[in-house]
C-alpha cells in the first residue's frame, strides 16, 4: 500500500490512522479516491484544535487541505461503524447513507457484547479495508453488474457446530477467532502451514469469488482448465483425500502452496492471494522508494521497485523482476528481527505461470475502471465453506 500525508499539514499518516498526530484533525479515507484525507466539522471554525464529538455519525464533514482552491469543500460523513464501534476510518459521500462502501459489504457481524468478539471483529473489518482498498485499486471493487462479495464475521458458539471460513453463493465467512494471534497460530500449526494471516483469509477467499466473476461469468473456463486443471472433480472428496493424505510429494514443483494442490478451485484461490501479495508489496516498496541490491556470484544485481500502479502499467515480468528481490529483503529483514520469514514461500515456474494468468485475466477484465463506486446486483453460485 502506497504512503499517505494528512492533507493538512503533511505529516507522514497510515491507511489505519484515524487522527493526524501532529496537527491533530480527524482522517479518514475517501471512498471516490482512496486517499486519506484530514476533515474538520462543516459547522467548525477554520482552526486547529480537538473536532466536535460525532456520537452517531450524523455530523458533516469537509477536507481540509493547505491547498485548498475557491472550490466549494468537499462533504462527508464518518461511517457510523467509526462512530458506534470505532471500528471504521472511511468517509462516506454526504448523502451516501450511513455506512462505508466497505461496511456495506459486511452483512452478518458476530455477537458483540461477546468476550473479545469486538475486538475481534475490528481486526477483521481493519484486514477487510485493506482488501477493499487493493481491489479498488486494481478496477475490481466494483465491476460493473457484480454484486461483489459480501462478508459474514462470525463467532464460535457453545453447543452449536463451529464456524468454517470459506466462501459460498458470493458470501464470504470468516471465523472472527481468527483474529487472534495465538488461535491462529495453533491452527497454522495443525494444518502445517508456513503462513497463516487474517488478510491472507480474505485475499484467498476473495480469489473464490473472482473465480466466478472474472472465470466462470467471464468464460475464461477452458482457458483456466489449461492452466489450472479441471475444477469438475468432486470438490468435497478432493479435500477430503487432501486432509486425509496431505499434498502430492512433488508439489514444490508446481504450486504455489502445498495447500493448492487440492483442487484446481483451491490452486486458483492461493495463486490468487499471492498475487494480491505480490501487487500491494511491490506498491508499498514502490511508495518509499525502495532500492534492492543483491549480492551474486556474478556481482551485484541493482533493482527499483516498480509501482504496479503507475501508468503506463508495467507488465506482468516487470512486477514479478521487482518482486523477488523485494521477498528476499523482506525475509532477511524478518530474521534480523528474530522472526520468521514473512513470505516463507518459493514460486516454481509453472505457479509463475499461474500468477501470470490472473495477471492477464485482471488486466483483460470488461469495464475494470479503479476506485469507481456503483450500485451492487445480486450474484449466486454455490460452494461449500472449508474449515481452515
Amino acid at each position: 500500500m502506497r504512503t499517505f500525508h494528512c492533507s493538512h499539514c503533511k505529516h507522514l499518516v497510515f491507511f489505519e490512522n484515524v487522527a493526524c498526530v501532529n496537527c491533530g484533525h480527524v482522517l479518514a479515507v475517501l471512498p471516490d479516491t482512496l486517499d486519506m484525507v484530514a476533515l474538520r466539522p462543516v459547522d467548525a471554525p477554520a482552526a486547529e484544535g480537538t473536532p466536535s464529538p460525532d456520537a452517531d455519525g450524523s455530523a458533516l464533514w469537509e477536507v481540509v487541505r493547505t491547498d485548498a482552491s475557491s472550490d466549494k469543500p468537499q462533504r462527508y460523513r464518518l461511517c457510523a461503524n467509526h462512530a458506534l464501534h470505532d471500528a471504521c476510518n472511511f468517509a462516506v459521500a454526504e448523502g451516501d447513507g450511513p455506512l462505508c462502501v466497505s461496511c456495506r459489504q459486511t452483512r452478518t457481524l458476530p455477537d458483540l457484547s461477546g468476550p473479545d468478539n469486538l475486538r475481534r471483529w475490528r481486526l477483521a473489518e481493519a484486514a477487510k479495508r485493506r482488501l477493499y482498498y487493493e481491489l479498488a485499486r486494481m478496477g475490481l471493487e466494483p465491476i460493473p453488474g457484480e454484486v461483489g462479495a459480501q462478508y459474514d464475521f462470525l463467532a464460535d458458539i457453545p453447543g452449536q457446530p463451529p464456524v468454517m471460513t470459506g466462501h459460498a453463493n458470493g458470501v464470504i465467512t470468516v471465523n472472527v477467532a481468527e483474529a487472534d494471534d495465538g488461535e491462529r497460530t495453533q491452527r497454522r500449526v495443525a494444518l502445517g502451514e508456513p503462513y497463516r494471516t487474517l488478510l491472507g483469509h480474505l485475499r484467498h477467499e476473495s480469489g473464490h469469488y473472482y473465480w466466478d466473476v472474472l472465470v466462470l461469468r467471464g468464460g475464461q473456463l477452458e482457458a483456466f482448465r489449461a492452466v489450472f486443471g479441471d475444477e469438475q472433480q468432486d470438490y468435497a472428496q478432493a479435500l477430503q483425500t487432501y486432509y486425509a493424505n496431505g499434498p502430492r510429494a512433488d508439489w514444490s514443483e508446481a504450486f504455489v502452496s502445498a495447500y493448492a494442490t487440492a483442487h484446481p478451485w483451491e490452486d486458483w484461490a492461493e495463486t490468487w492471494a499471492h498475487y494480491l501479495h505480490m501487487v500491494d508489496l511491490l506498491e508499498t516498496a514502490a511508495s518509499y522508494g525502495t532500492e534492492v541490491t543483491t549480492p551474486g556470484l556474478d556481482g551485484a544485481l541493482r533493482t527499483q521497485a516498480i509501482d504496479p500502479f503507475a501508468q503506463p502499467a508495467p507488465d506482468f515480468d516487470a512486477m514479478r523482476q521487482r518482486w523477488v528481490p523485494l521477498t528476499l529483503l523482506l525475509n532477511s529483514l524478518t530474521r534480523s528481527l528474530g522472526q520468521p520469514d514473512a513470505y516463507p514461500f518459493a514460486i516454481p515456474n509453472p505457479a509463475v505461470a499461474k500468477l501470470r494468468f490472473v495477471h492477464d485475466l485482471i488486466r483483460a477484465t470488461p469495464g475494470r475502471v479503479a476506485l469507481t463506486p456503483s450500485k451492487r446486483k445480486k450474484s449466486s453460485r454455490a460452494r461449500a465453506p472449508v474449515k481452515r
